[in-house]
């Protein structure tokens, strides 16, 4: 299957400012690839600091009449966009899985993810309420009101091309906000059959704006810059995290920062194995370990090492890996060759270090991006595997003793997004899950996202939260009303 497959009408080489589909002014495009092939599968526009600018031109005008639109009619919108996605899942499913790799049943599924954001959002941003406060005294009353923060910048990564687009634009729009959304270069014919949807459903023209381009540094710098921009909302590396939040200090930016992470998946001797073994595999090699959510290191406890480790190999080894096309492939590829590179180098390195391999450990047949899923055991905690963001599919496991080693050893991180554990023992979850300095638990369970929840890090893996009430909070401001002369 090919490009030419999916509905013509979501295949964009242009990119949306001011309700217009158009190209950059420097005439400069870029080539996206097929990771599983090789194969060119077309050309984007490829903007700069002109485009950005008229992008967030577009969405300063636009937001002086979208923030004055109910919140009602703009769930009827945001529903609108909702079920034109739901209409067109496959067409979407099967367009990621060409630029972005992953298997058809993980983009079907994404689909759906991401299309529950707009939904969740749709309904809650007609719960956005005030408060009345009791007042110091009789004549005086005193109340507060939320109101949309205003232009918000977004920024996207390519892991996630769909989910990670509504999961932030939906809040935006839900609370009267516009915004300019810069998608990963990597990966921009998901967005913007995104938004030609959005277009389709109705959202006024400057209130979405979408613009790609490979000079990542160059747009950020603008849209940290610009003090019309009120919020930016970034998931992406750390060390890009870093600088973006370092920019937005002379305009004092609201900011959601998702960023990397570095998940213990924790396996206590009581755990009931089977589920322990399903819920690694699902959350290590979804998406060959390209999530910012995956298991990074197994912990596993000494009295059920050996057992662990063998279930987990016979099941790894079941894993098909090859194009996300064919309907049997269950591991897809990396993203490009950067990625295999890091992902091969640290697999040496380890067992320079002294790991042992278990299963994989290189270059898979398949093609030049696809790397065998890979089990490492005798990893420390000093290695380099276990303190870095793997990225790829390979589980380095790492043997401890008891409760407060498995605890001292995931704490033992910058990062604090996501961690796992299983245990039977109701006792030790409550124990250990408040002690584990991450945002988000997953006990008995190797996936923990939904669109009800709230999602984010601690540490150096991010501030804010996305999805929940929560999520429409953090593109809000709360402005505080004292009446008085009231007798």
């Amino acid at each position: 299957m090919s490009i030419s497959s999916v509905n013509k009408s979501l295949i964009k080489d242009a990119c949306y400012i001011n309700g217009h589909w158009c190209q950059a002014s420097s005439g400069q495009t870029i080539s996206v690839y097929n990771p599983a092939t090789g194969e060119e599968l077309g050309q984007v526009p490829d903007m700069g600091q002109g485009e950005a600018l008229a992008a967030i031109d577009a969405a300063q005008s636009a937001l002086v009449s979208w923030r004055e639109v109910t919140p009602k009619e703009r769930a009827r919108v945001l529903r609108r966009w909702f079920e034109l996605i739901l209409q067109h899942q496959e067409d979407l499913a099967h367009l990621m899985t060409l630029e972005q790799g992953k298997p058809l049943f993980e983009t079907r599924g994404e689909v759906l993810y991401g299309a529950s954001y707009i939904e969740w959002y749709a309904e809650e941003g007609k719960r956005a309420y005030g408060k009345l406060f009791a007042a110091p005294s009789n004549d005086k009353r005193a109340l507060s009101i939320q109101q949309p923060i205003g232009v918000v910048a977004a920024i996207t990564p390519w892991n996630f091309p769909n989910a990670m687009i509504t999961r932030k634009v939906a809040p935006a729009l839900a609370a009267g906000c516009t915004v300019v959304l810069k998608p990963s270069e990597e990966t921009p014919y998901s967005a913007l059959a995104l938004m030609e949807l959005a277009e389709q459903a109705g959202i006024p023209a400057g209130v979405i704006n979408m613009i790609t381009s490979s000079q990542a540094a160059e747009i950020g710098k603008v849209l940290t810059d610009d003090s019309r921009v009120r919020k930016l909302s970034f998931t992406g590396s750390t060390r890009v995290g870093k600088l973006l939040y370092s920019q937005s200090a002379n305009t004092i930016k609201k900011l959601s920062l998702e960023l990397g992470g570095n998940a213990p998946f924790i396996v206590f001797d009581d755990a009931d194995l089977d589920a322990a073994v399903a819920g690694a595999v699902i959350s290590k090699f979804r998406n060959a370990g390209q999530t910012c959510v995956c298991a990074n290191r197994i912990l596993v406890q000494d009295g059920i090492h050996d057992a662990f480790v063998a279930r987990f190999k016979e099941a790894v080894e079941q894993l098909v890996v090859g194009n996300g096309l064919d309907a049997t492939t269950t591991l897809g590829p990396v993203i490009n060759q950067a990625a295999i590179d890091k992902i091969a180098g640290m697999v040496d390195q380890a067992q320079s270090e002294g790991a042992t391999l278990v299963t994989g450990g290189q270059r898979h047949e398949a093609g030049k991006l696809f790397f065998a899923p890979t089990i490492l055991t005798g990893v420390t905690q000093q290695m380099e595997i276990a303190r870095q963001e793997i990225f790829g599919p390979v589980a380095p496991v790492i043997r401890f003793k008891d409760d407060a080693e498995a605890i001292a050893i995931a704490n033992d991180t910058p990062y604090g997004l996501a961690a796992y554990f299983f245990t039977e023992n109701h006792r030790r979850i409550w124990k250990v899950a408040e002690a584990l300095e991450y945002g988000m638990i997953g006990i008995n369970e190797g996936i923990l996202s939904n669109e009800i929840a709230p999602f984010g890090g601690v540490k150096e893996s991010g501030l804010g939260r996305e999805g929940s009430s929560q999520g429409l909070e953090d593109y809000m401001e709360t402005k505080y009303l004292c009446m008085g002369g009231i007798r």
